[in-house]
């Protein structure tokens, strides 16, 4: 059995096996989660956030996001759970004193170190590159390496000495199971903070029954109409009210009037207790007012510019 030319084919060309399943590099898949944005898969350059899964993004990323959701992105599934800038903590990083930058292999005459990373742990040193698990603390936003906070057991911030509790660390790209149960923690936490906050709705109806309780039981208000009204009814009825200081068979007590109504105004000039001097004060007195030959004309002159 041959072919045209009188090639003989082999087995392996004949006879097709099941595809070999392609195996993702893993230095590839750990650069892609660790030195490239979640959302804009970008390159990650300061300012860096992470959200309460411990995905890695850049900041200007996510802005823009909570911005416009209604644009077309790649990876838009992976910020679903972001409702708006708290969401995100910004990262507090220590640089790699042994990192070069990107451009140090331009000529290509040098070894490149792969696993070299532009951030390392400030207590331990070891370099974050996906190798080693890394966390962030939710109260301040520095990073750390699972080991530091393993050897040097403390709740007070290595870094910049706040006090943290085992719920504030968040393990930075973490496994499915880690993912889950954060999630868990999140739904749970957001969950609360509907219940503690009271909606609009009430709060209004709230204001609203104070405003009428005030107006059913008006203290201040209910107690001076009432003496207005009792002196009112003494006036009429003909007793004179004794005044203190003077006895009630005397001819010189005076009468106190009845308190004027909170809407009526009286006239200054009407009044016949004050004296002349006191009404010549305000410019409703007589001596206030000008005739015509007093007052003068109103003069404008407009000027125009050419």
């Amino acid at each position: 059995m041959g072919c045209d030319g009188g090639t003989i084919p082999k087995r392996h060309e004949l006879v097709k096996g099941p595809k070999k399943v392609e195996k993702v590099d893993k230095n590839a898949e750990l650069a892609a989660r660790w030195k490239y944005c979640a959302l804009s898969t970008e390159k990650l350059r300061r300012p860096i956030v992470s959200c309460d899964l411990g995905r890695l993004y850049n900041k200007d990323a996510v802005i823009e996001y909570l911005l416009d959701k209604s644009a077309d992105r790649p990876n838009s599934e992976v910020v679903t759970h972001l409702r708006g800038i708290k969401d995100v903590k910004e990262l507090n990083l220590t640089d790699n004193p042994a990192w070069e930058g990107e451009m140090r292999n331009t000529k290509g005459d040098r070894y490149e170190d792969m696993n070299c990373a532009m951030f390392i742990c400030p207590v331990v040193g070891l370099e974050m590159n996906g190798k080693h698990r890394f966390c962030f603390l939710q109260t301040c936003g520095c990073v750390f390496s699972d080991r530091a906070l393993k050897e040097v057991k403390t709740d007070i911030c290595h870094k910049c000495g706040d006090p943290f509790r085992e719920e504030d660390i968040v393990v930075l790209n973490g496994t499915k199971e880690e993912v889950e149960k954060r999630r868990e923690l999140m739904e749970e936490k957001r969950a609360k903070a509907k219940g503690t906050k009271k909606p609009k709705k009430c709060k209004v109806a709230e204001t609203r029954s104070k405003l009428s309780d005030s107006k059913e039981n008006p203290d201040s208000t209910g107690s001076v109409s009432a003496e207005s009204n009792i002196l009112t009814q003494d006036v009429d009825d003909g007793s004179q009210p004794a005044v203190p200081g003077h006895s009630g068979s005397s001819s010189s007590s005076k009468v106190v009037k009845p308190l004027a109504a909170s809407g009526s105004k009286r006239s200054i000039q009407s009044m016949d207790e004050k004296s002349e001097i006191y009404k010549s004060l305000f410019t409703s007195h007589s001596s206030a007012k000008r005739t015509k030959d007093q007052t003068s004309n109103w003069v404008t002159h407009t000027p125009y510019h050419f």
